[in-house]
């Protein structure tokens, strides 16, 4: 604009609440237009951020650092609570022994580290340059907890893997946070009826989530290999012949998931007593 030595020009007649000739103009060329508009006013120190009928005020960089840092503080803590319940989940998994409260204890805390971790990759888009290294704990914090919620839903939904199962993950991201906290909302989601009690209700996890934990295991196998045998425990208990006999796997692949689900098992083990 400078260079061409032009003013923009929007239809006066558009509404606008802004007082000030700048930012006037600036919300009235988004609304006619549709196109990101950025307003600074040097007096106020402020910029606004115009976009059709948006307006949103970009506020001051240490103000947004504080409240940033202060919710890396907060993820933290949901993480270390996460990584609780999954080690105590993977045990009981191994046992045969989980029931539906320990599903949807996981799928709560998963889906509220998430989300915390969304609010904060917003903040960094915000801070822009100053935002890099919480970009970077943010990616070491969040790690693969979307992957894990994903494999806990394709474990333990009623009807499998499928569409509906990608529908539940939708559903529970769409979910409203005091809906989040009702363990009956939780498990309609993953087609259990409303009544069901969730801690005397058994389930068995089909084994996607630990199976992904092998090392160098492809998706593809682990999924002929769930839907050709009966669920984890099958697989804990199948010899070496019956995983050959999977199309795929092979008697390379055979051994490296024995021998991955007792390194697992081991794993599971150590970080239960780390924790006690």
């Amino acid at each position: 604009l400078a260079y061409a030595n032009v003013q923009l020009m929007p239809d006066p007649t558009i509404p606008s609440a802004e007082t000030g000739t700048r930012h006037r103009t600036a919300e009235r060329v988004a609304k006619q237009t549709g196109a990101l508009v950025i307003s600074i006013s040097q007096q106020r120190s402020t910029i606004s951020v115009y976009i059709g009928q948006t307006r949103y005020q970009l506020d001051a960089v240490p103000e947004v650092l504080a409240k940033t840092n202060q919710a890396l503080a907060t993820l933290e803590t949901y993480r270390q609570r996460l990584e609780q319940v999954l080690t105590r989940l993977t045990a009981l998994e191994f046992q045969n022994a989980v029931v539906l409260d320990d599903v949807l204890v996981v799928l709560q805390r998963a889906e509220m580290t998430t989300r915390m971790a969304a609010e904060i990759q917003r903040d960094c888009i915000e801070l822009g340059a100053e935002g890099r290294l919480i970009r970077m704990q943010l990616t070491e914090l969040i790690g693969d907890v979307p992957a894990e919620r994903a494999a806990v839903v394709l474990d333990y939904h009623v009807d499998g893997e499928g569409a509906k199962a990608q529908l539940a993950l939708e559903a529970l991201h769409a979910l409203p946070y005091r809906q989040l906290l009702e363990f009956e909302r939780l498990a309609a989601l993953l087609g259990y009826p409303r009544d069901v009690n969730p801690l005397d209700h058994s389930v068995s996890p089909r084994g996607f989530r630990v199976l992904s934990h092998i090392p160098r295991l492809p998706d593809q196998i682990v999924k002929r290999v769930v839907g050709d045998m009966d669920g984890l425990e099958s697989i804990l208990r199948a010899s070496q012949r019956d995983l050959e006999a999977i199309s795929g796997v092979g008697a390379v692949r055979a051994r490296e998931i024995r021998e991955g689900l007792r390194r697992l098992q081991e794993h599971n083990l150590v970080d239960r007593y780390l924790q006690l």
